[in-house]
């Protein structure tokens, strides 16, 4: 039983694990999405979210804290200069997980890990959708004029179509009795 384990082990020990972790990490911050196991993935998320929260606020005690985990300059310049800019308003889960095939050789299952904020093809779609979105009741003055203008044509087509249902139900009852 594995009451209270919380921590996946990716068949590895602690320090070998910290090392993968820190290495995906820096790897994620540098080239902002990147392509491994959905296991590992998911380790990641956890390891890396807390990591990209500390960048929010650009201070040495934060900058140390981070340095601790990652061990790599240049990911911190690039952590706490262009990624804590984009994330500062966001309150939370900076990375996307995208499934992918299984790999060819282990058949093992793939995964695409990428920074939020820096995909272009998600990105436009939501800042686009987030801008106009606002609270309207169902109501609108706009609603109601593409109703009226199509109104004509489906009164026309109305009969057409109430008088095949009842002669299907009319035949369907037919045959039952």
């Amino acid at each position: 039983m594995r009451h209270g384990d919380k921590i996946k082990n990716l068949s590895r020990t602690a320090s070998h694990r910290a090392a993968l972790l820190a290495n995906l990490t820096s790897q994620l911050i540098e080239h902002k999405r990147i392509t491994t196991t959905l296991a590992k993935a998911k380790s990641l998320r956890v390891y890396a979210e807390p990591i990209i929260t500390r960048s929010k606020e650009d201070t040495m005690h934060n900058r140390r804290i981070v340095f601790s985990y990652l061990q790599d300059k240049e990911a911190i310049k690039e952590l706490f200069g262009v990624i804590g800019d984009m994330v500062a308003n966001r309150p939370g889960g900076y990375t996307r997980i995208i499934k992918l095939p299984r790999r060819a050789g282990d058949a093992s299952d793939m995964a695409l890990i990428e920074l939020v904020d820096f995909n272009e093809i998600y990105g436009k779609d939501a800042e686009a959708a987030a801008a106009k979105k606002t609270r309207r009741s169902r109501r609108s003055t706009g609603a109601k004029k593409p109703a009226a203008t199509t109104a004509p044509a489906a009164e026309t087509a109305a009969p057409e179509v109430t008088e095949a249902p009842a002669q299907e139900t009319e035949s369907t009852e037919d045959t039952n009795a």
